[in-house]
């Protein structure tokens, strides 16, 4: 299993835009095999992070979820709104495999 954790530079006057975005992807990324642990945005205090976590079975199978992605039309949709929103400025993505248990 592979756990991709992505870190969202937001702007925090367009956090409900963000939260719509994060919706969007709920309920996308279970259709192509993954499981989503949850967007998670700022809370108290000056803060422009959010994050993001999701699992897939193995690598192979997240490679297989961004070619099916990259031609979906709900996919893109999810894509067209964060541009046109600018509901965050950058991201980075990172992976991470658990320790201690198969996979």
């Amino acid at each position: 299993m592979i756990t991709c954790h992505i870190r969202y530079i937001v702007d925090q006057d367009k956090l409900p835009e963000f939260e719509t975005y994060a919706r969007m992807w709920l309920e996308l990324l279970p259709r192509f095999g993954g499981t989503h642990h949850g967007y998670f945005l700022p809370s108290e205090g000056e803060s422009d992070v959010a994050l993001g976590l999701f699992s897939f079975p193995s690598f192979a199978a997240y490679e297989d979820y961004r070619r099916k992605a990259a031609t979906d039309p709900e996919v893109a949709k999810a894509m067209a709104y964060a541009k046109e929103t600018r509901c965050f400025l950058r991201y980075e993505r990172s992976f991470f495999r658990p320790v201690g248990t198969e996979g």
